[in-house]
């Protein structure tokens, strides 16, 4: 082997030996967000507020007229 080979394959060798541990894989996960304080509907009545649902001060039933047997806050 002349200079110019084993300066080529010395440069190879180096480069076969770096390039792994620079290109790295990504890895992906969720993204866990921030809690939210929101209290158990375990321990929220279904209510109703004139025709709208409400559980924990929220609306719920997506505008639907509530039924007259919920009672009314």
């Amino acid at each position: 082997m002349n200079r110019l080979q084993l300066r080529r394959t010395a440069a190879l060798i180096g480069m076969l030996l770096v390039l792994p541990l620079t290109a790295v894989p990504a890895a992906a996960r969720q993204d866990p967000g921030t809690p939210t304080q929101q209290a158990s509907p375990l321990t929220c009545v279904l209510e109703r507020v004139d025709e709208q649902l409400v559980r924990c001060d929220l609306l719920t039933g997506n505008g639907v007229p509530a039924p007259t047997y919920i009672p009314e806050q």
